[in-house]
């Protein structure tokens, strides 16, 4: 298939391939070998899709053309439709415990005249559910909830399964996809912390703690693929060692369960909520994300010293748009012209993130120190981006600002220490949180980052810092919880507008995004 940007490259070869050959008398079985060497030679590898039990040839004379129709007719086009309709990188929990069945709710679905995005939104009300059961703080509504956290999950396979399977994908779809898979974890987060609440445990800062463990994880991803899917000489040791790993079947498996994608991660966070308590489901939890975030932080750390990449100016503006600068870092990083060399971003962003966290956990609640914390922290965001992100590690410029934020807002909320501030610490987060996400799927989409005036509207990561910091310096505790709640609800006031327009309007990329490994 061409893509229609290549078209025209595509009938330009055929023309000049047709005419080499004199005219229409080129043999057929030369002339699409022909076809792809020269778009090879001109515009670079074409790409050539595994057929897997399809069938593509083309005959030279009467008897391969039986034998190609007998092999056609062989294939059962139903079980190649079922087969493709399952990611070929899943999981162990979902390629073996989900797939196996819902390929065939996802056929049932197609066959009754359901979209994909009726699926999604079955899977976001049914793990509304479950948040919903978990919050009643009963043994009974935490049983139901990890049951209905599965078919959740069961729902949120067959919709991508479905969307294969029926080749329906759309701009909304992607979307929605690409959304409610946060929006239905984080809202369990919160569930669970509620229901916690109601036996007389307050586990927020742990619900808060993994938010933000998950969110930065997610954004390690990101900024890592953004960095390097189109860099040149895109290669290391580490990768080739990776290669050669994945040559050996078991330790994919091990390899893939480790870093604990959403299916095993669901499973355990639904049987630990069953079988025992909210507070060891978020412990048990964030050892393991920690654990997981560890290992893929490593790895990549790895790859990028070892590998000779050059990196692209889409790639280093990408990497801007994930970092979130306001207005502040924008001003004062024109006056750090020449920026920081070598490792010097990523290691700028980092003190500056243990700045403002550190300054923000230790002194007690209404002490300035956080303050004097948060305006180191946006001169060193304003260094750490006054320069092109081309340098190897420069992808962990956008997780440590992320860290640094929300880490931020959870010390803050938990020195304040009143009814109501770490719940919305949790809002605020998980406002920005969306703002972030957001960003991520329009650069997936080859939209760039939102508007300008949004970001100006809810102030930049490092704004959004020092505001923080300030209104925990002059107000009482409790004001400081008011504050956070209207400064969520009109950040995800703003952030939900503009991210609806953009997404069901015309110019939003139709790109169905699967999201993360299952």
């Amino acid at each position: 298939t061409a893509q229609p940007a290549a078209r025209q490259a595509l009938g330009r070869a055929l023309t000049r391939e047709t005419a080499a050959g004199g005219g229409t008398a080129v043999a057929v079985d030369s002339l699409p070998d022909r076809l792809v060497t020269a778009l090879d030679a001109d515009y670079g590898e074409v790409h050539r899709p595994d057929l897997g039990s399809l069938v593509a040839t083309v005959p030279a004379d009467p008897q391969a053309r039986n034998e190609a129709r007998q092999a056609v007719a062989a294939v059962d086009d139903e079980a190649v439709r079922l087969k493709s309709a399952v990611k070929s990188r899943d999981g162990f929990f979902t390629t073996f415990c989900i797939s196996p069945y819902s390929r065939y709710i996802a056929r049932w679905c197609a066959r009754r005249g359901l979209t994909p995005n009726q699926v999604t939104t079955a899977s976001l009300i049914t793990a509304l559910i479950a948040a919903a059961s978990a919050a009643t703080g009963t043994r009974a509504g935490f049983i139901a909830a990890g049951v209905l956290l599965i078919a959740s999950f069961v729902l949120d396979c067959t919709d991508g399964q479905l969307a294969r399977y029926s080749l329906q994908y759309s701009t909304l779809g992607a979307w929605l996809d690409a959304t409610f898979d946060r929006a239905k974890e984080y809202a369990y987060y919160a569930g669970l912390a509620l229901g916690a609440a109601r036996g007389g445990d307050d586990v927020w800062a742990l619900a808060l703690a993994a938010m933000i463990l998950q969110t930065c994880r997610h954004v390690v991803d990101f900024s890592f693929n953004e960095a390097n899917h189109d860099a040149t000489a895109n290669t290391s040791p580490t990768a080739a060692l990776s290669g050669k790993l994945d040559s050996v079947g078991w330790t994919v498996w091990v390899r893939r369960m480790i870093v604990l994608p959403i299916g095993e991660r669901w499973a355990m966070i639904a049987v630990l909520t069953a079988a025992t308590t909210p507070r060891i489901t978020f412990y048990v939890l964030l050892i393991g994300c920690a654990f997981a975030a560890t290992y893929t932080t490593a790895g990549r750390v790895l790859r990028s010293v070892t590998r000779k990449a050059r990196r692209t100016d889409r790639a280093a503006q990408a990497l801007v748009d994930l970092a979130d600068p306001g207005p502040l870092a924008e001003r004062l990083s024109r006056l750090f012209k020449r920026g920081l060399p070598g490792y010097g971003a990523p290691a700028v962003a980092l003190l500056g993130t243990a700045a403002v966290v550190v300054c923000s956990a230790l002194p007690g609640y209404g002490s300035p120190l956080p303050v004097v914390g948060a305006v180191l922290y946006v001169i060193a965001s304003a260094l750490a981006v006054a320069r092109p992100l081309k340098g190897a590690l420069d992808w962990l410029v956008p997780p440590f600002f992320r860290a640094a934020e929300y880490g931020t807002v959870l010390a803050l909320a938990a020195r304040a220490d009143v009814p109501g501030a770490l719940p919305a610490a949790f809002g605020l987060v998980a406002a920005v949180a969306y703002h972030h996400y957001d960003t991520v799927y329009r650069i997936r989409g080859g939209a760039g980052a939102p508007p300008a005036w949004l970001v100006r509207a809810i102030g930049g990561q490092e704004g959004r810092v020092l505001l923080v910091a300030v209104l925990a310096a002059l107000l009482t505790a409790s004001a400081f919880t008011v504050a956070l709640t209207v400064l969520a609800v009109v950040i995800a006031l703003l952030v939900l507008a503009e991210s609806i327009r953009f997404w069901v309007s015309a110019g939003a990329p139709a790109v169905h995004d699967e999201g993360e490994t299952a």
